[in-house]
């Protein structure tokens, strides 16, 4: 491919931006991240991270699907916490960050 790469030669970051981009361009009202964060370098992720807060500034709603509570809190504006497929706890990530629960499970914070 002349004066470009092969999306399978890519990183695994590099991977990930494309199929971003690739779901982009159909202009969606929503896009769905699936486990972005999972075998990457966390400067990857700082960069995917940036990328998704572009994506939903210039107005395009992102639900974000993250096993790295950290990354997805960073952005989030609202969260839901699943166990084993269920929904157990759901609001605003200010508040699910003070719930002692969600603190002590998923941020190993007493």
């Amino acid at each position: 491919m002349p004066g470009g790469l092969i999306a399978g030669s890519l990183s695994g970051g590099e991977q990930k931006m494309c199929a971003i981009a690739r779901a982009l361009m159909a202009a969606p009202t929503l896009l769905v991240v699936d486990e972005m964060s999972l075998g990457l370098a966390p400067v990857m992720v700082d960069r995917l991270l940036d990328v998704v807060v572009e994506v939903r500034n210039q107005g395009t709603t992102v639900l974000l699907v993250e096993q790295d509570v950290f990354a997805a809190f960073s952005i989030a504006d609202r969260a839901y916490v699943m166990e084993t497929g269920r929904i157990v706890r759901e609001g605003n990530v200010a508040e699910l960050a003070q719930d002692a629960e969600v603190r002590e499970a998923y941020l190993g914070v007493q």
